[in-house]
């Protein structure tokens, strides 16, 4: 399994420190290919937490959903 479909909120730093939270979602073709798409969110983030927080709020993300890369 790919790492984009077991993690789909990924969490960036932007240029100007802030945290930007990206749902990504994947679904698969006939033949069992997966497609992802990704919506990064206009909220701007001080900290890693406060996007894990607003995930967990807006998405129902669970523990081990994230990741930084």
């Amino acid at each position: 399994m790919s790492d984009a479909t077991a993690r789909p909120f990924l969490i960036n730093k932007d240029d100007d420190g802030n945290f930007r939270l990206t749902v990504r979602t994947t679904r698969y073709n006939s033949r069992g290919y997966p497609l992802v798409s990704a919506a990064l969110q206009e909220e701007l983030f001080k900290t890693a937490n406060a996007a894990r927080a607003f995930a967990r709020e807006n998405f129902r993300a669970q523990p081990g959903q994230y990741t930084t890369k």
